[in-house]
């Protein structure tokens, strides 16, 4: 399992073939302070990386059987280590070849004969940005939030906190890599909507009595999204109405749909009675809110429970 209690340690791993580079880097990273793990090629640089997740990859682009570039694509196609920064080692200064680097997903690169000094300094960038998205990350797992990240034009999840994931399984059958289609649609609705200068509502999946609520928290932009997920449930909210307002069980009921916006006719027709009978009990909740109509009768409940409507 990662080591997700490594807070102060900067951990770089390097891979590259050639003993002497390696020994070179170690020296320097070692001495500016860094816990270093190495590794001689494509195998062992992706269990080592699954394994101890460090905050930079330092990564040679040409070594034998698979190749840096390959490498990172894989990293970068697996949830646990697509957020590590990769920095290439590479004697190519090709276009072509600076262009593989960032196209296989590096964050930079940096040209050989190795310059440690430029290396450090290439590290050091990466390394606080990398510092301050784990300790972001590991407070919400810790709070306990149900948040994922997602690149909305791709669909590409980025990551998500232990309860997202389980939110996710449960109402979604769970998605690692690519958001599952009821997702993929909503966010491909929202992202038009806001293109446009429009809202547009959160997704609601329900299942059962409960539900799953799903909007957008934070943009950053276009390229990334904080995804918020709360988990509703009809019969929880039903009796914290009867129990703040001293409501029967179906003067609940009605004021629960006047909080989901639904008409008389529309809340008789969900509760099999009439329109009439509907405004009935209408009153009475009215009389026991102390208010005259039904969106006072709403705000009211909504601020009492503390909730948001869904």
């Amino acid at each position: 399992m990662p080591d997700f209690d490594r807070l102060n340690t900067d951990l770089v791993l390097i891979v590259d073939d050639v003993p002497d580079n390696l020994s070179v880097l170690h020296d320097a990273l070692d001495e500016a302070g860094y816990t270093v793990l190495v590794a001689t090629n494509g195998e062992s640089a992706l269990r080592r990386a699954a394994q101890s997740l460090p905050d930079v990859i330092l990564l040679d682009a040409l070594m034998p059987g698979m190749d840096g570039f390959e490498v990172a694509r894989r990293l970068k196609a697996d949830f646990t280590t697509q957020h590590i920064p990769i920095v290439f080692m590479t004697g190519l200064t090709e276009t072509e070849h600076v262009v593989a680097a960032f196209s296989a997903g590096g964050a930079d690169y940096v040209t050989k004969p190795i310059r440690p000094q430029e290396v450090l300094a290439r590290i050091a960038a990466h390394m606080q940005t990398a510092r301050l998205t784990k300790q972001a990350r590991m407070a919400l797992d810790a709070c306990g939030q149900a948040t994922l990240a997602v690149r909305p034009r791709s669909g590409q999840i980025v990551w998500q906190t232990p309860l997202a994931r389980k939110l996710m399984t449960d109402y979604l059958g769970g998605a690692e890599e690519q958001a599952p289609p009821a997702l993929r649609s909503w966010l491909d609705e929202t992202l038009r909507a806001r293109q446009d200068g429009r809202d547009f509502p959160p997704l609601g999946i329900s299942q059962g009595p409960r539900r799953l609520v799903v909007s957008v928290q934070e943009q950053t932009g276009e390229a990334e999204w904080l995804l918020m997920l709360r988990e509703e449930s009809d019969a929880a909210m039903l009796d914290a109405l009867i129990a703040t307002f001293r409501l029967t069980g179906r003067e609940a009921e009605v004021l629960y749909w006047v909080i989901k916006g639904k008409t008389s006719p529309d809340i008789g027709e969900i509760l099999g009675t009439s329109p009439r009978t509907v405004n009935k009990h209408l009153e009475h909740v009215y009389a026991k809110l102390g208010v005259e109509n039904r969106t006072a009768a709403a705000s009211v409940a909504l601020a009492r429970l503390g909730r948001s409507g869904g």
